[in-house]
């Protein structure tokens, strides 16, 4: 049967365009290819999309699902809230910054791993 494990991470403190960039360069890569992709980048985009990764491998163990067999089914990049800030200029006056976050949303799929019990207990009748 298959399952899925789903892994969020909301109000990263980096804009989607930036984790858009990352996500599309592992979103249809297997598993430990993405991992190790990520790894080698050197943005923070990457270092928060692996943390994602491996937060969705955790609750695929949690939920019983075989790591070989896990597969990415989404991996969203959505704006989050929009933080203003105010920079101070000349003659007393103030430009606004906006400092965008994002939300990541990963989906894992694959199928469950067979319980099978070594020790076969027998109950005896009184």
């Amino acid at each position: 049967m298959i399952k899925q494990a789903i892994a969020y991470q909301k109000f990263i403190r980096s804009t989607p365009r930036k984790l858009r960039l990352v996500a599309d360069m592992v979103r249809m890569l297997p598993i430990p290819q993405a991992l190790t992709q990520l790894e080698v980048s050197r943005t923070e985009s990457a270092k928060h999309i692996r943390k994602v990764f491996l937060q969705a491998i955790a609750n695929a163990k949690v939920i019983g699902l075989q790591t070989e067999s896990l597969s990415t089914k989404a991996l969203i990049i959505e704006e989050g809230t929009t933080l203003k800030r105010f920079r101070a200029v000349s003659r007393g006056r103030a430009h606004g910054i906006l400092k965008h976050t994002g939300h990541i949303k990963l989906i894992l799929e694959g199928n469950d791993q067979p319980k099978i019990s070594s020790e076969t207990t027998v109950k005896k009748g009184k």
